[in-house]
């Protein structure tokens, strides 16, 4: 994968740049909170890490491959907007969230999802989500 500079804008939508925000969590930085690793998985897809994407996803729910690079049409993502963090407790909370795509030349479409999180040893996971409708 190509280097990112401290210039490029965070796909998450960071005014502060990906180097100071998704970045160093790509790099195995852990994130602060649940909202932060979901933004940094945003950004995972934006960029298809799907190492990242794996790696930060809970053990008890992740799949075996993404297979980000095979699909077809691959999608552009749009951006994303979080609408709702709450923590549960000190190792459980959900995040609200809405993440804009386009699949070819389709038209733009979202998903909205709560998805679920859980900190197991100062680290946040992926649990998993529920879709919106």
């Amino acid at each position: 994968m190509k280097a990112i500079d401290t210039l490029t804008p965070c796909p998450c939508g960071n005014p502060a740049g990906y180097s100071q925000c998704c970045g160093p969590l790509h790099d195995g930085a852990p994130a602060a909170s649940a909202e932060q690793l979901m933004r940094s998985r945003y950004s995972a897809y934006v960029l298809k890490r799907e190492d990242y994407l794996l790696t930060s996803w809970h053990a008890d729910t992740r799949p075996a491959s993404l297979r980000l690079a095979a699909q077809q049409p691959p999608p552009t993502w749009l951006g994303l907007e979080v609408r709702r963090q709450q923590a549960l407790d000190d190792d459980h909370a959900t995040v609200e969230f809405v993440a804009r795509y386009r699949l070819g030349g389709g038209r733009a479409q979202r998903q909205h999802e709560t998805g679920r999180f859980v900190r197991e040893g100062g680290r946040w996971y992926y649990h998993d989500g529920e879709l919106k409708s």
